[in-house]
């Protein structure tokens, strides 16, 4: 029985190439810090998902 070579994909923040494995504990990421620096770009809504824009909760409602 072969054992499959696992899937390299690039970590989203850096770029490097990494296993897609269970043993890599921060997939898709390669690092602690690359997944930290991702989710502080979300935090500082450097990303945003596209939607239609809310109601300015101070207009009044008609």
């Amino acid at each position: 029985m072969t054992t499959a070579t696992p899937r390299k994909v690039p970590c989203p923040t850096c770029g490097t190439l990494l296993a897609w494995s269970i043993d890599n504990a921060w997939r898709p990421f390669c690092s602690e810090r690359c997944k930290l620096m991702d989710l502080g770009q979300w935090a500082n809504e450097q990303y945003r998902v596209a939607g239609e824009p809310l109601p300015d909760p101070d207009e009044p409602v008609n």
